[in-house]
C-alpha cells in the first residue's frame, strides 16, 4: 500500500463539495481535480469558482503556489493513487435515487487506477452503495480486484453550501475503509489536512448510513416546526414568539420553519427511504416529513394570497417582489428551491412577479427553471405585495416598505424583517 508521503491525489468532481477538497489536500499534497465540464475547469484554472465555495485568492493560491491543477482529461489522471470521488447523487423525477453520475465516475476510476491505489467515496449514498454498486464497477473497468490489487474507503462529505464557520478544513469527518489498513491509511491521509480530527467508523456502511441520517433528522425536524407553523398561523399566533419561549427550556432543540431545498436535505432522504422499503420498513416518518417540507412554497404562497385579500389588496394582475431565489442565504446554489413553488403558485394569479437576488447567475435560472431572475432591484417600481424568501444579508436592511406603500402586503418567511414592517410572517 502508498505510504502518506507519497500520495498523489485525484479528485473526481469539482462542485461545492470537491474544489474545496481539492484546494485543502493541495496545501499538503500533489492535487489534480477532475471534472466533466471544460468551462468548469477552465473558469477554475483561471482562479475563479462560480460556486463562490472557494475564494479566488484562495483559488489562486492553491494553483500558483501549490500547483493544483483542474483537468477534463482522463490521461492527466492516470500517475494519481488516490481517487475521491465527489460528484452529486441526485433523484429521478419520481424521487428515486439516480447513482448515473456515481456509476459514471467510477468508470472514470477504473479507468485510471492501478495497483496499490485507493479510491475514496465522498457522496452521500445509502447504506451499501459503495461496495455493492460502484466498487464492481472499478473491478470490471479496471480488471484489479479489490482488497487485493487495490482498496477503498468512504468519507462522507459535509459541505454546508456557504458556511463560512463549518468549512471543510475545519469540520470533523467520519472515515472508513474496506480493510482495517485501508482504514488507517484513509483516516491518517484526512487528518493530514482537517483541523478538529476524524472519527473512524467501523465500516463503510456503518459511515454511509451516517451520513445519510444527519440530512434525514435535519428534514424531520424542520417538518415538525413547519407543522407548528401551519397549526399556529391558523390559531393566530406568531410561532416564532412560540419557539422563542420554548427555546427557554434546556433541552428544547431551537429551530425555525422555512423552505427545504438544496441537494442535501430535500434530496438525501430519498435514499434512505427507497432501500429501507426493500428490507420491508416503511418509513413514515421521514416519507411524511418530505411532503411537508415540499408543499412549503405552495403554503407561504397561499399565505401571501391570504394576507393580500384580508388588507383589500387585489390579487389578480397585482405586482409582486420576491426576494431571494438561492435555496438558503448568501450563496448562489439554486439547486431543488422551493422559491420556484412560490413563483409558480402565484403566476395563477399575475404575470407581474420580480425576482431579485443578487447572488444567482441570471442565466442559470433561466435554464433551469425559467424564471427571469435580477440581479437588483429595478429603480422608480413599487409593488402591491413583497415576500422575503431568503434571508440574504443584502435584504436584512432593506426598507420594504419603500417598495411596498400601505395598504401592500409585506409576507416574511425567514422572520428576520422588523415586526413593525412586515404583516405576517411563516
Amino acid at each position: 500500500m502508498i505510504t502518506l508521503d507519497d500520495i498523489r491525489i485525484c479528485v473526481v468532481g469539482l462542485g461545492y463539495v470537491g474544489l474545496p477538497l481539492a484546494r485543502l489536500f493541495s496545501t499538503r499534497f500533489p492535487v489534480v481535480g477532475y471534472d466533466l465540464r471544460q468551462s468548469r475547469v477552465e473558469a477554475l484554472m483561471q482562479g475563479h469558482d462560480d460556486t463562490r465555495e472557494v475564494d479566488d485568492d484562495v483559488l489562486q493560491e492553491a494553483i500558483s503556489k501549490y500547483g493544483m491543477r483542474c483537468t477534463c482529461r482522463e490521461e492527466e489522471i492516470k500517475d494519481c493513487n488516490v481517487y475521491i470521488v465527489a460528484v452529486p447523487t441526485p433523484v429521478d423525477d419520481n424521487n428515486r435515487p439516480d447513482l448515473t453520475p456515481l456509476l459514471s465516475a467510477s468508470e472514470v476510476v477504473g479507468r485510471a487506477i492501478g495497483k496499490g491505489d485507493i479510491v475514496v467515496y465522498e457522496s452521500t449514498v445509502y447504506p451499501g452503495v459503495t461496495e455493492e454498486e460502484c466498487l464492481p464497477v472499478v473491478e470490471r473497468v479496471s480488471g484489479l480486484l479489490l482488497n487485493t490489487d487495490f482498496f477503498a474507503g468512504y468519507s462522507p462529505e459535509r459541505i454546508n453550501p456557504g458556511d463560512r464557520t463549518h468549512s471543510v478544513e475545519t469540520i470533523k469527518k467520519v472515515t472508513s475503509g474496506s480493510t482495517p489498513e485501508a482504514a488507517e491509511f484513509i483516516d491518517s491521509m484526512y487528518n493530514a489536512v482537517l483541523l478538529n480530527g476524524t472519527h473512524r467508523a467501523p465500516s463503510i456502511r456503518v459511515a454511509e448510513a451516517s451520513k445519510i441520517i444527519e440530512n434525514s433528522q435535519r428534514d424531520v425536524n424542520i417538518a415538525f416546526v413547519n407543522e407548528l407553523a401551519k397549526i399556529f398561523n391558523a390559531m393566530g399566533i406568531d410561532t416564532h414568539d412560540v419557539l422563542e419561549a420554548a427555546a427557554t427550556k434546556w433541552n428544547f432543540i431551537a429551530m425555525n420553519p422555512g423552505l427545504v431545498g438544496g441537494h442535501c436535505i430535500s434530496v438525501d432522504p430519498y435514499y434512505l427511504i427507497q432501500k429501507s422499503q426493500l428490507y420491508g420498513v416503511l418509513p413514515r416518518v421521514m416519507s411524511n416529513a418530505r411532503r411537508l417540507n415540499n408543499s412549503m412554497g405552495n403554503y407561504v404562497a397561499g399565505q401571501l394570497i391570504k394576507q393580500m385579500n384580508l388588507k383589500g389588496v387585489t390579487v389578480k394582475d397585482a405586482r409582486i417582489l420576491i426576494l431571494g431565489f438561492t435555496f438558503k442565504e448568501n450563496c448562489p446554489d439554486i439547486r431543488n428551491t422551493k422559491v420556484v413553488d412560490i413563483v409558480h403558485t402565484l403566476q395563477e394569479y399575475t404575470r407581474h412577479i420580480t425576482v431579485v437576488d443578487p447572488w444567482v447567475d441570471s442565466s442559470k435560472a433561466q435554464h433551469e427553471y425559467g424564471i427571469e431572475v435580477l440581479p437588483t432591484l429595478p429603480t422608480g417600481i413599487t409593488y402591491d405585495a413583497a415576500m422575503l424568501a431568503v434571508a440574504h444579508n443584502t435584504f436584512r436592511d432593506l426598507d420594504v416598505r419603500t417598495l411596498v406603500p400601505q395598504p401592500g402586503v409585506i409576507y416574511d418567511v425567514k422572520g428576520v424583517l422588523p415586526r413593525q414592517m412586515i404583516d405576517a410572517r411563516l
